[in-house]
């Protein structure tokens, strides 16, 4: 079970980075961020700046959480929590009809479906198992090194698919005109 906890907060660890880097890396970046939010009518414009801040400020803190081995359970509870929330938010906009490009990751052109849903529910399954196994495993595991680098490249082939979605959907549902 160590490694899967291993594996579980990897792949957190990488989604919550590359969540934060494609928000933050630039001002414009993260502008676009914050007009996406404004656009998928989930809170009140006046609120729209905030609600940017605050989805930023708490994948900032996941990200520290998880990295530091004596806050790992409330790491994976801020992560389930936030994935709970980007899962009902993505699944609200597109039921009313908000499909604007996904900005999860940096700028996409492609629309929020429900992939996009799907791939949320499916991390914040990961967050819950992670906060399971963190809060009823056993304390002091035997853990190898081979073990723990299995687990570490498993969780980051995983990352691939996650990060690279609307690539590979796009990939899977263009038909060529030939």
């Amino acid at each position: 079970m160590a490694y899967l906890l291993i594996a579980c907060r990897t792949l957190l660890l990488g989604v919550f980075v590359a969540a934060l880097a494609g928000k933050i890396r630039r001002r414009s970046t993260y502008r676009d961020f914050a007009k996406w939010v404004g656009t998928l009518g989930l809170v009140p414009r006046r609120l729209t700046a905030i609600a940017a801040a605050s989805a930023t400020a708490a994948e900032a803190a996941a990200v520290a959480l998880l990295a530091l081995p004596s806050t790992v359970p409330v790491g994976f509870a801020l992560a389930a929590a936030l994935l709970a929330v980007f899962t009902a938010g993505v699944a609200l906009a597109i039921r009313r009809g908000r499909r604007a490009p996904c900005h999860c990751f940096g700028a996409s052109k492609t629309p929020l479906g429900a992939v996009h849903v799907v791939r949320n529910a499916v991390l914040l399954a990961v967050g819950c198992a992670g906060l399971t196994l963190s809060t009823v495993g056993d304390p002091d595991p035997a853990i190898h090194l081979a073990g723990v680098l299995l687990a570490v490249t498993v969780a980051l082939l995983a990352l691939l698919p996650v990060l690279r979605l609307d690539d590979l959907m796009a990939l899977f549902t263009t038909r060529s005109e030939i």
